[in-house]
């Protein structure tokens, strides 16, 4: 099954201040700010919902369809994604703005001071995604987190074209309106959140799990440290716990890595309590190390895992489409 990933692309830049915010900031001046920070550290990091989510299937040799803007800035996080096995043709270069970029710095206590700059990411709306889909061979498009007004015109041309699609909110759950998720789930083969954006999505469309399933075929809600749940129209919950013995480094990307987990064993027509193992399996890769696009694994030492978690049988059903 050949898999497009839309959404944003995004490089991060992260930084750490030795101190505290608040010996800084004067809570009576507020109103007029001007401060500065000295950062003894950098780390700029390969990200965006959709470069992680290809970058996952890539490593796991489906050869995912990348599709989405960037500035002219791309070229090294392109040949990167390339050797990892995604194919970038379907990202567009704008002439007019940079990639998508997070920065922030965190201070010693955990507090956060962070901007986003959606930059090329605001042209994905001039993206036609269905002349990109039948060109490909796409099966499957993956609707992720990007910009608004492009992920209902994603949406609303994979639905009239009767190409699958599967909705992701992510990091767009707190700003998408009821009206506008309805719109996006409505049709959708799958629809991807853990448990807070699963009661965010219910809260605010006014429809309960059930009336998702009428509308969606499949839910897939992460239950971190928990495992997954999937829940389908006419069948019962299939809940796959956790990988044994995970150590967590830094959470950025699990999420997506677990989609690509699961993408990659449905592809592969495996039943959903191995895409869900295989899921949990690529999230905890990326969990174990700094950064969502750093994590690497090889077959022997995945179905390892795999045995030691969920089995023999399981580890066996995997490792049989594992790139070499």
């Amino acid at each position: 099954m050949r898999i497009a990933v839309t959404g944003s692309i995004a490089t991060d830049h992260l930084m750490m201040f030795a101190g505290k915010f608040t010996d800084t900031l004067i809570a009576e001046k507020l109103d007029k700010i001007s401060v500065s920070f000295l950062v003894g550290d950098l780390e700029i990091r390969r990200g965006g919902v959709a470069g992680n989510i290809s970058y996952g299937l890539g490593c796991l040799g489906l050869k995912p369809l990348l599709v989405g803007s960037v500035g002219q800035d791309f070229a090294d996080y392109a040949a990167w994604l390339t050797a990892h096995g995604v194919d970038t043709s379907g990202v567009r270069t704008s002439e007019r703005r940079h990639t998508a970029r997070f920065t922030a710095t965190n201070d010693e206590t955990g507090n956060q001071i962070a901007s986003f700059y959606p930059g090329a990411m605001s042209e994905d709306g001039e993206i036609d995604i269905i002349s990109l889909a039948n060109a490909n061979a796409v099966e499957l498009v993956v609707i992720g987190a990007g910009d608004p007004g492009a992920m209902q015109g994603f949406t609303a041309a994979c639905r009239a074209a009767g190409v699958r699609f599967a909705a992701d909110f992510s990091q767009q759950v707190a700003f998408l309106d009821g009206d506008s998720m309805r719109t996006l789930i409505e049709g959708a083969a799958y629809l991807f959140c853990n448990e807070y954006e699963a009661a965010v999505i219910e809260q605010k469309t006014g429809w309960s799990g059930e009336d998702i399933l009428e509308r969606a075929q499949t839910r897939i809600v992460t239950l971190g440290a928990a495992g997954a749940r999937v829940e389908r129209r006419g069948a019962e919950p299939v809940v796959v716990g956790p990988v044994k013995d995970a150590t967590m480094v830094e959470p950025t990307g699990s999420g997506d890595a677990f989609r690509s987990g699961f993408l990659a064993a449905t592809a592969w027509d495996l039943p959903v309590e191995r895409a869900i193992q295989l899921g949990n399996l690529i999230a905890v890769s990326a969990l174990e190390v700094v950064g969502p696009q750093e994590y690497d694994f090889t077959a022997a030492a995945l179905t390892d895992r795999a045995k030691h978690s969920y089995g023999a049988e399981a580890a066996a059903e995997i490792a049989a489409h594992l790139p070499a």
